[in-house]
């Protein structure tokens, strides 16, 4: 019965999460991991990545007439909404290089951080990272985040939060959040993350176990992994191909109706489901014979 779906989100996030979350007690075990991880820099926490993309962009104070190159792992054309929307705010993008290229924006995607980062420095440009679903990657160099002039994180794509981000930035820029320092919503995130921080270990190796059961399972189905998992990638999504003659909207609209957040891979022929570190295999088991019901029934 669709009224009694159960929710499966890309976010580990569940609504007993509502409860836990505000009976933890303040820490600023988080708040030093930050300082730690981002040394030599500044950080800040934020509403959402979506701030955190609009508030590097402001720092760099473009013209409209000035061009924000976006470039991904894949080079897949598609770009989120959410991310062309804050730069046309500001000014133009394109996804080549043009010669009034202002600054590079380099989309980390789903987890599989960009191949060939610190190459990017070569072009003299400010750079931003967005790293929305890759909180818990790196490169194999361990320089994410450290090539770029900004590095944005959404923090609901890997803790049980349902909003908040951090921006890290090189201290040469000046910054102002939304998130006011010392406020009721800097000491809620800092305590979820805090309660948090021991299990984060655990939790990419979590992600790397469900990716990898998740293609055993879609192998059968046709399905092959989109991404060639690397050492240090950490999926935020299980982003797989599909067999030809699939309509990956359709699959959408199937996958929504039985509870389980997902979405086409839009200008290829993939899609992608929850990988996170909350699942366990009878959900994972839900997931292959939601679409193994829908696969077979084209």
């Amino acid at each position: 019965d669709p009224f009694y779906a159960p929710s499966y989100r890309i976010s580990p996030f569940r609504t007993e999460d509502v409860a836990r979350n505000l009976r933890l007690p303040a820490s600023t075990a988080a708040a030093q991991a930050l300082g730690q991880r981002f040394a030599a820099r500044r950080w800040c926490f934020t509403e959402c990545g979506k701030e955190g993309i609009a508030l590097a962009l402001q720092a760099l104070n473009l013209k409209p007439d000035d061009c924000v190159t976006i470039l991904t792992t894949t080079g897949n054309l598609y770009i989120s909404a959410c991310v062309t929307r804050e730069i046309e705010k500001v000014c133009k993008w394109s996804r080549q290089m043009q010669a009034n290229t202002a600054a590079l924006f380099v989309n980390h995607e789903f987890g599989f951080p960009y191949r060939d980062l610190a190459d990017l420095r070569r072009h003299g440009l400010p750079i931003i990272e967005d790293a929305c679903h890759s909180y818990l990657a790196d490169t194999p160099e361990k320089d994410m985040g450290r090539v770029g002039d900004f590095i944005v994180f959404s923090l609901p794509k890997v803790y049980p939060l349902q909003m908040g981000g951090v921006l890290s930035y090189d201290p040469r820029y000046e910054v102002r959040s939304r998130v006011p320092s010392g406020g009721e919503l800097e000491r809620y995130l800092g305590a979820v993350m805090s309660q948090h921080l021991p299990q984060l270990e655990q939790a990419a190796l979590d992600r790397r176990a469900n990716h990898h059961a998740l293609a055993e399972r879609f192998a059968a189905l046709g399905c092959q992994p989109r991404f060639e998992l690397l050492e240090y990638d950490v999926p935020g999504v299980f982003m797989f191909t599909l067999p030809a003659g699939v309509d990956p909207v359709a699959m959408k609209r199937h996958g929504w109706a039985h509870g389980i957040e997902c979405s086409v891979f839009y200008g290829e022929n993939a899609f992608f489901i929850p990988v996170h570190q909350r699942l366990c295999e009878a959900d994972l088991d839900y997931f292959h014979t939601t679409f193994s019901s829908f696969l077979k029934g084209i």
